[in-house]
């Protein structure tokens, strides 16, 4: 199998690291993983590509490349330049530090990689890994990642994958042995909204503002990925990039018959 990995938290990003082990052990002694990356941290920029500037491309070698650009234009990169040839059976995004589940998913540059891998037909995973310091979580934020990627992996690649459609999967800031499994479950939404602003005065007067995420998971609806995440299950959801609200289609038209 051959593999492109992206991500997020840049090229030098330790779950990055963490992703090149899993997609090793996944691809076998026959295959082969790629690397592209941002050369930079790119968290927060959803599915952003440069389409008014160019890229510039470093090559470390030829599977590590890192791009100065965003997720989704590593994907790009990847697929039509350094895997032109031969293009990958399976593309990774992440491992984020930090969750992806509720509304993060539209901010989510993580997210947004593995977007534009199932846009180009590929199957793609996002990977995330929440982390935490109550008396649960793990003495090593990557522990539930390193322990169960590899298996849940090769599970979500038996599910389907009809073109556009990827998967979100998400670690939960739990001990390995606290860890309840492997759930398939939709996207919540929580209550109060994801961001909330921070005012800081500068040393020189100036007002800036810092945006703050908010951790109340518990707050989406029961059995959503921010819920179950956070109650210590590994969450896996089937995306799309269609925004269509389909269940308010009848009443719009409706409107105008």
């Amino acid at each position: 199998m051959r593999i492109l990995i992206t991500n997020d938290d840049g090229i030098t990003a330790p779950g990055l690291a963490v992703a090149e082990e899993i997609a090793a052990e996944i691809a076998g002694s026959d295959g082969a993983v790629f690397v592209v990356s941002p050369e930079g941290e790119r968290s927060g920029v959803s599915h952003a590509i440069s389409y008014t500037a160019p890229m510039r491309v470093t090559q470390f070698n030829t599977r590590r490349h890192s791009v100065d650009g965003f997720p989704a234009d590593c994907v790009l990169v990847g697929i039509h330049a350094v895997m032109a040839d031969v293009k990958p059976d399976l593309v990774i995004s992440g491992v984020n530090r930090g969750h992806n589940v509720a509304e993060d998913v539209v901010y989510s540059g993580t997210v947004g990689g593995a977007m534009e891998g199932a846009l180009a037909g590929i199957p793609s995973i996002a990977l995330s890994q929440y982390y935490g310091t109550k008396d649960h979580a793990p003495s090593e934020m990557w522990e539930p990642t390193r322990a169960f990627a590899v298996e849940t992996i090769r599970k979500v690649l038996q599910m389907p994958f009809p073109r556009g459609v990827f998967y979100n999967v998400n670690f939960p800031a739990h001990r390995v042995d606290l860890v309840k499994g492997i759930r398939v479950c939709a996207q919540g939404m929580r209550a109060e909204g994801t961001f909330e602003t921070v005012e800081h005065r500068a040393p020189n007067g100036r007002l800036y503002y810092w945006l703050k995420h908010m951790l109340r998971n518990l707050s989406a609806q029961p059995e959503s990925d921010a819920a179950l995440c956070a109650d210590g299950w590994i969450t896996v959801t089937p995306l799309r990039p269609d925004l269509t609200a389909h269940d308010v289609m009848d009443d719009a038209r409706a409107v105008l018959a």
